[in-house]
């Protein structure tokens, strides 16, 4: 038996002198120290000796086995030593670039709307993602045959439950809740059941404004949204609108912003129009009014909404509106 040990020994010294890597030293571990490897084996032959001779050979094998385990940790060691040394650096490479996050190119222009709204005397309110067929459809005055109330046109969560197609419905429950004056806007998500393609998406981001008070006209609607659109895209900025129809507003208009990249010329991004479509607006039917308390014979109001993928996309040249949602770090690092 004390023969076997030391051909053990002699062997694994061998062994562990010649491996020059880490898989080497793996299998030899397997080898000597495994569940099936030498060791075990010794003591599963300790049965077979008598038994005044089993302590003092139970004792060499568990020497055997500390000499054997410290020398493999010391070869490990070395192996490991040796593979880094062997690593060639070339100390005239620039260093590798470390990115910084930064904010998303929506993120980017959301806070800018909502910056210049706010030195505007707005205020910023907000309101759940998943709204009720109430607040969505009915308080905005939306007729029972309108096609927006259809599955083809909304995603429904219940009958009555639904992701919210636009973020009007917090201007509901902001009128609701306090009496005029009203200046906010409400930027957020809002879904709609499309196809996703270059210029539309089933999800999409939504910044809508409400300002109720005496006195309110169209000339504040257009003074308000030409002064937005100037600090956006610049003092020489000027908007038209073109009659339009929305259930919430009467008269309703859409609103167009002259090319900022052709100064109205005509080019490929304006489709050599001169114009950017970039919403809708119009001041506030009477029938909304009604039906969150207030008198339509004493306030009157403006409401208006924009895309930010749409500016974001005409700011930044982005041509496909999915890029802005693939997270490609590509685009997403040129911000």
């Amino acid at each position: 038996m004390r023969e076997t040990l030391e051909s053990i020994n002699r062997d694994f010294q061998n062994d562990v002198t010649t491996a020059d890597s880490l898989p080497a030293l793996e299998e030899i571990r397997h080898r000597y120290f495994g569940r099936k490897g030498k060791i075990n084996e010794l003591f599963s032959r300790m049965p077979s000796l008598k038994p005044e001779e089993r302590p003092a050979m139970g004792k060499a094998i568990n020497d055997l086995r500390a000499t054997m385990e410290s020398e493999f940790q010391r070869r490990i060691e070395e192996v490991q030593a040796e593979e880094f040394t062997g690593v060639t650096v070339d100390p005239t490479l620039p260093g590798r670039k470390s990115y910084l996050g930064r904010l998303h190119p929506l993120t980017l222009v959301e806070n800018e709307i909502i910056d210049i709204f706010v030195h505007m005397g707005f205020v910023v309110e907000s309101g759940p993602e998943v709204e009720t067929v109430h607040y969505n459809f009915d308080m905005l005055n939306t007729p029972l045959w309108h096609p927006a109330r259809d599955e083809t046109d909304t995603i429904y969560v219940t009958d009555n439950l639904l992701l919210r197609t636009e973020t009007s419905p917090v201007q509901i429950h902001v009128m609701e809740l306090q009496p005029p004056p009203v200046r906010m806007i409400a930027p957020g998500r809002v879904y709609r059941n499309e196809k996703p393609d270059a210029t539309h998406g089933a999800m999409f981001m939504q910044v809508e404004g409400l300002y109720v008070d005496v006195g309110v006209d169209m000339a504040d609607l257009k003074g308000t949204l030409l002064e937005f659109y100037r600090h956006l895209f610049g003092p020489e900025t000027q908007i038209r609108f073109r009659p339009h129809y929305f259930p919430f507003t009467e008269p309703s208009a859409e609103v167009d912003v002259s090319c900022f990249l052709c100064g109205g010329r005509g080019c490929r991004v304006c489709k050599d129009s001169g114009w950017l479509e970039m919403g809708g607006s119009g001041m506030v039917d009477p029938a909304v009014f009604q039906g969150v308390g207030y008198d339509p014979e004493v306030y009157t109001g403006f409401a208006f909404g924009l895309g930010v993928e749409r500016i974001a996309m005409l700011k930044f040249g982005i041509e496909d509106l999915r890029m802005l949602y693939e997270n490609d770090l590509r685009l997403l690092r040129q911000f």
